[in-house]
């Protein structure tokens, strides 16, 4: 009887990363709401597995005419995460790659995105900025396989920031409502506007 009821009680007891989610959730009542967003802005373009996107949403539903300061703070937080993230993947892989595989990437998917470097650069860290795909992976892998840091910071300020100030956007518009269609739809949104976007690109490059 006492080893079933241990059972369900761990059954029942949340994952980790539910556990994080309602810990990042927590600070959007706090004062230090917008310190906060900037600190997780800038781990989670490191190693930090919940996106600002759930901390970004929150502070925005609780002041929805602050909506634009939170993106840029979140932009703001997301763009520093990614220089120091470049920075290590640059000048200390060899001594911190143990660290990040397969802890937060696996083997596999650092080589991936290696290969993806060499062909498309510029829409690889926009399509990892503004859609729902790890960015994490992509700040190490630039360092790591030396991509143009001034391209590379583009890139990542339009895709990041497109995203942010869209979120920000519809909350500053639509308000409380909107979140569950951003829930639902956001990503599918991001995506499909991203295939659209190089689809063009590829269209005006290869056959106009």
């Amino acid at each position: 009887m006492e080893n079933g009821a241990t059972t369900e009680i761990s059954a029942k007891k949340p994952s980790l990363i539910r556990r994080l989610y309602n810990w990042v959730l927590k600070w959007a009542d706090s004062p230090w709401g917008g310190t906060a967003l900037f600190i997780l802005a800038v781990v989670e373009s490191i190693f930090f597995p919940i996106p600002p996107d759930v901390l970004l949403i929150a502070l925005c539903l609780g002041s929805t005419k602050k909506s634009f300061r939170y993106a840029t703070i979140c932009l703001a937080g997301t763009l520093t995460g990614a220089v120091i993230a470049y920075a290590l993947g640059h000048w200390a892989w060899n001594a911190v790659d143990h660290w990040f595989i397969p802890s937060v990437f696996s083997q596999s998917e650092f080589d991936s995105v290696g290969a993806i470097y060499d062909k498309w650069n510029f829409w690889a860290v926009f399509t990892a900025g503004f859609t729902p795909i790890p960015y994490k992976i992509f700040t190490i892998t630039a360092g790591v396989f030396n991509i143009n840091f001034s391209m590379f910071m583009l890139a990542s300020l339009i895709g990041r920031g497109m995203r942010f100030f869209f979120v920000g956007w519809l909350i500053w518009k639509f308000g409380s409502p909107i979140k569950s269609f951003i829930d639902k739809y956001l990503n599918l949104l991001a995506i499909l506007f991203t295939v659209l976007l190089i689809g063009c690109f590829l269209l005006i490059r290869y056959v106009i």
